[in-house]
């Protein structure tokens, strides 16, 4: 059976019947979704080649949504599964991104909204559990971070950038790589991170934030989420809402845990996190253009390469891999 055919069987099961069946634009994942409408209800089909090959037991997904519903974040419902064909039927809260608002008649809303949302990361944040258990079991090491760097290498600088990098500097640039990620390895301060925190995994339902796509989740320091959502690949926020929301993250995580770092190292980490962040943006947007022929993220590679020289400015342990990426940053500075 095709994969819409045990879409359809799995809705007519347990929702009624099916009368229309929509594939919706993913990401640049190998998930694939649909919207689906029937006779007194609406849900959201996804297929996971990940979860045909695992089982509800230790399919990440459904282990962070069972983590999420039980402290009450709000994400959708799993209305029915089915693993054999690695199916999920979810409710559906429509299809209004966070990053639909920008331009639109509610941009009014934006700041009220990310302010939620800060407090929703946060709650997430300081979520515990078993250590030997997805999603506690998995972190940002320097492992997880040199493969991101290695990624842009492979299809940033010498695929897509080829033409204007210089291929000789490679090694030094890589062992600069490698000096960032042993500072963003600090495992006294790892937290539970989303992964992909962006306007793009949020849906607005009702006027709400819903959270989506959490199944990457893993243990990194509260920068990276925060980095995502305020240092954003597809939106711009307003200077001023920034710094107040890196306030904001920061005071709520001291709320939690006193102890942990003073705002002047929140900074320091969030401007080394936001490079690494920005910088593994860059080569998943290259390899989906250049290796994927797939357009729809080539336009998100500049607005993310213009964050970076506010970084290198700010710290100068990203200077000498600056200096190397001069020439994809020309023209970018704001």
């Amino acid at each position: 059976m095709t994969i819409k055919k045990n879409i359809t069987a799995l809705f007519n099961t347990c929702c009624g019947q099916l009368l229309t069946l929509t594939k919706i634009q993913g990401d640049a994942s190998s998930r694939q979704y649909f919207r689906i409408i029937g006779t007194t209800d609406t849900s959201v089909g996804c297929y996971d080649p990940e979860f045909e090959a695992s089982t509800p037991d230790t399919y990440p997904f459904l282990l962070m949504h069972a983590l999420l519903s039980m402290h009450a974040l709000p994400v959708p419902a799993v209305k029915a599964i089915d693993p054999e064909n690695g199916l999920l039927l979810l409710e559906d809260c429509g299809e209004l991104l966070l990053q639909n608002l920008f331009g639109s008649q509610k941009e009014e809303t934006i700041p009220p909204l990310y302010r939620e949302i800060i407090d929703i990361l946060v709650q997430l944040q300081t979520l515990d559990g078993e250590k030997n258990k997805i999603p506690f079991n998995r972190s940002f090491d320097k492992e997880k971070l040199m493969f991101e760097f290695d990624f842009f290498i492979e299809h940033a600088l010498l695929n897509y950038f080829a033409s204007v990098f210089d291929q000789k500097l490679v090694g030094i640039l890589r062992r600069e790589f490698e000096a960032i990620a042993e500072l963003l390895v600090k495992p006294q301060h790892f937290v539970l991170n989303h992964r992909d925190f962006h306007s793009r995994n949020i849906l607005v339902s009702n006027g709400k934030p819903v959270i989506i796509d959490f199944q990457d989740a893993r243990m990194g320091l509260p920068q990276y989420d925060a980095v995502s959502l305020i240092k954003d690949s597809y939106i711009q926020l307003d200077p001023l809402l920034t710094e107040e929301l890196k306030a904001r993250h920061f005071n709520a995580l001291r709320c939690h845990n006193p102890g942990t770092m003073s705002f002047d190292e929140y900074l320091y980490y969030f401007d080394l996190m936001a490079f690494q962040r920005n910088i593994k943006a860059i080569g998943t947007f290259c390899y989906q253009t250049s290796v994927k022929k797939n357009n729809a993220f080539e336009h998100s590679i500049a607005p993310t390469l213009a964050y970076i020289p506010d970084y290198l400015e700010a710290r100068t342990e990203l200077r000498t891999a600056g200096d190397i990426l001069r020439p994809l940053l020309e023209g970018t500075a704001s």
